[in-house]
């Protein structure tokens, strides 16, 4: 079993362009269980909340600081190839900063502003923006549903001003008109199981679905321990995060959709 998923040339791309794509980073059946799981989820519909994208829509979406032993959500943070993927992209210990999922549903899914992670992590006491975003495909993610869309290579302008889109904090409109004429603008279409992992200061943004299909998104984000924050905030402070071996996530997943089922 390999130790991380990056392939030859990986690091480097990442270190050029602020992202890269891994495909399959769940298998099949893992990805089958990520989506059966979070739609039947009680606790994730019962947390979900709403942010107006400033375009007549919103997003939805659920964010955990907390993670538990005993879901699929958690199992894949712990995943030990994807911890050591996050290092090595990283180059450091990383730590569970939190995870979340995105839910755009069919024609009322909305949009989210150009922004950068770090743009608000910024004010949570991390003195650098070494940290880094893995995005798991749900389900099919295309153009036409509002798949990520990443800046290629603007991750070293550095951290830009952020102000207010509706509910959201966008980037400077400004600025990103001057990096649009400049930069790359690349489409992230996934198939359900890949993902794009990205780092804190790459500029990406989603449009509003409006096709018939959803586009679901599980988000989990690390920090390095070398940028333990200087300050309390609503995420979390370094503490060490256990690696399990990937089959405890099918494991971990079948036991927790027992337990919904039984439920009901």
């Amino acid at each position: 079993m390999p130790i991380s998923f990056l392939n030859d040339g990986d690091k480097q791309q990442f270190d050029n362009d602020g992202y890269i794509i891994v495909p399959n980073l769940l298998n099949e059946m893992e990805a089958q269980l990520l989506g059966k799981i979070a739609r039947i989820d009680r606790k994730l519909a019962a947390e979900k909340t709403s942010r107006a994208d400033g375009e007549g829509g919103s997003v939805d979406l659920v964010i955990s600081n907390d993670l538990p032993t005993d879901t699929i959500y958690g199992a894949i943070v712990r995943m030990q190839p994807l911890v050591e993927t996050m290092e090595q992209l990283l180059e450091d210990e990383v730590y569970h900063y939190h995870h979340k999922m995105i839910l755009k549903e069919p024609k009322v899914g909305g949009a989210w502003a150009w922004h950068q992670d770090y743009g608000y992590w910024y004010n949570n006491g991390c003195l650098f923006p070494d940290m880094a975003s893995c995005m798991i495909a749900v389900d099919k993610a295309t153009k036409k549903n509002g798949c990520l869309q990443v800046l290629k290579g603007s991750h070293k302008m550095g951290r830009v001003d952020h102000g207010k889109r509706g509910d959201q904090t966008g980037a400077d409109e400004e600025r990103i008109t001057a990096a649009l004429e400049r930069l790359e603008l690349v489409h992230v279409e996934l198939e359900p199981g890949s993902a794009v992992i990205f780092h804190g200061n790459t500029l990406h943004r989603s449009d509003q679905n409006h096709s018939d299909n959803p586009r679901w998104a599980f988000i989990c984000c690390y920090n390095t321990r070398h940028n333990n924050p200087w300050k309390e905030s609503k995420h979390p402070r370094y503490s060490r995060l256990d690696r399990w071996d990937r089959d405890k996530v099918v494991e971990t997943a079948s036991q927790q959709l027992d337990e919904l089922e039984s439920v009901g």
